[in-house]
This record gives structure tokens, C-alpha cells and sequence, in this order.
């Protein structure tokens, strides 16, 4: 497959400088660059669980040190990191963390930007919802910070819909990205996808009705399950067993042989049909390889009808291009 000249996959930044070493990090950064990599997503509470301190910030440091011994690469990328979900104090996430308050968000944007070296970021994500503060002050604290873009990971859509009406009100810029959980398969109603820890992450028929509405972009985590689909050794979550998957998954093998790709390709190549962002948080290059790869791969419109006519819900068309 040929190399993509812009890859709309975003690279995940979790892990780096907890699991994933510096060395390697560097490698999976120049080499997302190379193969016309943009986006790299990070947050300012990762990875606290990981961590030596129970604190985040390792993610971001190694970005900013990344930054600085890459002159030049500014112009190339575009950095997004998340803020509002960092622990307090080591263990007591979830029930004590910075939140979304003024106060806390000025201070959590002010450590984010100084470890990763920069004035300005591209992308400020509110890594989820804080109901204890409302949204319009929330709205407000942001209009005040250098950020070029305003997005949401794991809220609902009401109150996604309530912070842009009053970003509309004030004349500032209204949230125009969301971040949710979302792959080809479907969990069982009322249950969570691995991983997922908040109620609103899982992208949903509203949500994702919400964001082709407006244009808001959508961007995926965990996209390809943590490896589920391919490696043998990680089997597919018993969340996901049900008969619309099994259906699922024999059209995705069917897809798959044809076009000489595995299914995982497929599946960020699907998620592209639908106008998502996929996000990779691999920590080998040859991942990075594979899953730029799959970017690349072009289905036709056959394959695409048959992988989407097995679900018959809404959710299958809302963000589809037009």
C-alpha cells in the first residue's frame, strides 16, 4: 500500500513514559511524522495509574522533550491534551480529581502547557463531565485560554449542546469535537466497552446524530479493542457477545480476505467511511505500520453496503459522507 501523504489517524500518547520508554516513544512519534501523521493526543492525567508518583504529566513531558530535540516538527504536527480528570491525591480517582472548575482549569492548562514547552496547543479537550460546575462557566474559562480548539470526551449530548449555545451567546468558540469510545462492534445494551469508565463514553445513536448535525468532528478511542480483533492471544470481550456481532464479524472476515487486509485495517477503514478519526495507542512501530496501512486501504462501496447492512439502527448512517 502506498504511504499515506496526511493520515487522518491520530496518535495516542497514553502510555508514553510510563509503559512505553522515552527511546520508544521517540521512535513511534518520528516514525507517526514520516508516514504524514498529524495529531497526537494526549492528557495531562496520564498515565496516573501507571505512574511511579499516582500522578499524570509523563505523557506530556515526553511530548515536550519530543518537541524541543525535533526543531522544526511544530510546523508538521498538531497537539491535543485533555484536562479535568487527574487524581487529587495518588489513588483517589475517581472521586477526588481536579474537576472543571475556573480555578482548576487555568492551573491544569498552565502545568500542561509548560511540560509540553508550548504557548499554545491545538486542540483542549474536557476529559469528562463535572456537574458540579455549570457548563456556562466552564465555557467562559476556556474562551481565556490559548487554545486553538475546543472539544469533549465522554459527555452527554444535551450538555454538549448547552455549552455550545452558550459559547454561541458570548461570541466565543463553541466545542466542535467530540471523543468517544467507538469500533465496529457494538457492546450489549446497557453495558460498557473494556476499558470504558465513564456512562457517556461509548458513542451513541444521539451522539452521533448530535456531531453529523453540527459538524462536529468525531474522534474514536480504543478503535481496534486493544488488539482483540487480530491477536489470538486477546480474545474478543464477552461484552460484545451477541447475534448482531457474530454477524458483524463474519461480514468484517469477509471483508477482510478480499481486500487482503486484516480485520483490524478494515475496521479503521470503515470508521473513516463514517467521518470518524481513529486513535492508535500502540507501542511498537510495526503497529503504527500496520494501522497507517489500514488507514490506506480503500473498500469499495459493496463492501462498505454489506458491512453497514448488518446493522439496521441509526447508528449505522448518521456521520456516513454524504
Amino acid at each position: 500500500m502506498e504511504k499515506a501523504t496526511h493520515s487522518p489517524l491520530v496518535l495516542g500518547a497514553m502510555m508514553f513514559g510510563t509503559t512505553i520508554d522515552e527511546h520508544t516513544s521517540f521512535a513511534l512519534l518520528d516514525r507517526f511524522v514520516e508516514r504524514g501523521g498529524t495529531w497526537i493526543d494526549t492528557a495531562n492525567c496520564y498515565s496516573f495509574w501507571a505512574s511511579d508518583t499516582g500522578h499524570g504529566g509523563d505523557s506530556e513531558q515526553i511530548l515536550g522533550r519530543w518537541l524541543a530535540a525535533r526543531p522544526g516538527v511544530r510546523d508538521q504536527v498538531k497537539i491535543a491534551t485533555k484536562l479535568g480528570a487527574e487524581p487529587l491525591e495518588p489513588g483517589s480517582w475517581p472521586d477526588r480529581r481536579e474537576g472543571l472548575s475556573p480555578a482548576a482549569i487555568k492551573a491544569a492548562f498552565a502545568r500542561s502547557q509548560e511540560r509540553l514547552g508550548l504557548d499554545r496547543v491545538d486542540l483542549l479537550w474536557l476529559h469528562q463531565e463535572d456537574r458540579s460546575v455549570p457548563i456556562e462557566d466552564v465555557v467562559e474559562t476556556l474562551a481565556g485560554l490559548d487554545a486553538d480548539r475546543f472539544g469533549v470526551s465522554n459527555f452527554p449530548a444535551w450538555l454538549v449542546e448547552r455549552g455550545r449555545a452558550h459559547a454561541t451567546k458570548i461570541g466565543a468558540r463553541p466545542f466542535d469535537a467530540l471523543q468517544l469510545n467507538a469500533t465496529y462492534l457494538r457492546p450489549r445494551p446497557g453495558m460498557l466497552s473494556p476499558g470504558v469508565v465513564h456512562r457517556f463514553g461509548v458513542l451513541s445513536d444521539e451522539q452521533a446524530d448530535y456531531a453529523a448535525e453540527h459538524q462536529l468532528d468525531l474522534w474514536a478511542y480504543t478503535p481496534l479493542m486493544s488488539g482483540a480483533y487480530d491477536n489470538p492471544a486477546k480474545p474478543i470481550d464477552d461484552v460484545y457477545d451477541h447475534p448482531g456481532n457474530t454477524a458483524r464479524l463474519k461480514v468484517l472476515d469477509e471483508v477482510a480476505t478480499e481486500s487482503e487486509a486484516s480485520r483490524s485495517q478494515v475496521v479503521l477503514a470503515w470508521l473513516l467511511s463514517r467521518n470518524i478519526r481513529p486513535m492508535l495507542g500502540g507501542s511498537k512501530v510495526s503497529q503504527l505500520d500496520t494501522a497507517l496501512d489500514g488507514v490506506g486501504l480503500q473498500l469499495t462501496g459493496d463492501q462498505l453496503q454489506r458491512l453497514n447492512a448488518v446493522d439496521h439502527s441509526a447508528w449505522a448512517n448518521p456521520y456516513a459522507k454524504n
